[in-house]
């Protein structure tokens, strides 16, 4: 999959940017561009906390939700069927024992690919399933928690480390792909999502002490 340079992109464009899938790349530069800390709450540490904890808890729901309302083969055949191993999710390579800042950026990379997914697959729900109410509100609701994690992640990178760029890789659309396609890459990314999310929590938790 190709990925198109959209030049330097400041974090509350790519706020806005994060409302549709799109394939793009802003450039990490530590400069003086940071909006300061009106940007923070002053919980933000316990609320980022909450909000991982909260997307690991309810990432395997979800799925399963997502497979259930696709019916066959989705239901029978997910092993084969959402096997992610032929789609592009950002590389996750930090630990507990990684340097704070390196941590949120690659968080900040992580979310900033799933929101953009989380609206694809949104999209493509309400069209194929517009009657799985169930289904429907909770990627809303995941995909509400996961901007609220963006917003408190892009605060604490410029409140703390100055940084207020950062080189992101959105994920590919399935505009114009068949409906098995739109489904099948659906459940690929969801299936990578529980995985991850769940190496993420037990990584950026350790970290959110105050610095």
């Amino acid at each position: 999959m190709k990925f198109i340079p959209a030049g330097v992109v400041p974090f509350v464009a790519l706020l806005l940017l994060q409302r549709r899938p799109v394939a793009g790349r802003a450039l990490l530069v530590n400069g003086p561009g940071c909006p300061g800390n009106s940007l923070c709450r002053a919980n933000v540490h316990e609320q980022t906390r909450k909000q991982v904890a909260l997307l690991n808890a309810t990432a395997q729901d979800l799925f399963s939700l997502y497979l259930k309302c696709q019916g066959e083969p989705f239901s029978s055949e997910s092993d084969k069927l959402c096997s992610p191993s032929g789609i592009f999710f950002p590389a996750f390579h930090v630990n507990r024992t990684s340097e704070k800042k390196e941590v949120m950026v690659a968080m900040y990379k992580l979310f900033a690919f799933l929101n953009a997914s989380l609206g694809n697959i949104t999209r493509d729900q309400e069209e194929l399933n517009p009657t799985a109410k169930e289904l429907l509100d909770r990627l809303h609701n995941t995909t509400k928690t996961t901007r609220g994690l963006i917003s408190n992640l892009t605060c604490l990178l410029c409140k703390n480390y100055n940084v207020f760029q950062v080189d992101v890789s959105y994920g590919e659309s399935s505009k114009g792909k068949s409906t098995f396609k739109k489904k099948q890459q659906g459940c690929q990314v969801l299936r990578k999502y529980v995985q991850v999310i769940a190496q993420a929590a037990r990584t950026l938790l350790p970290h959110l002490s105050p610095v």
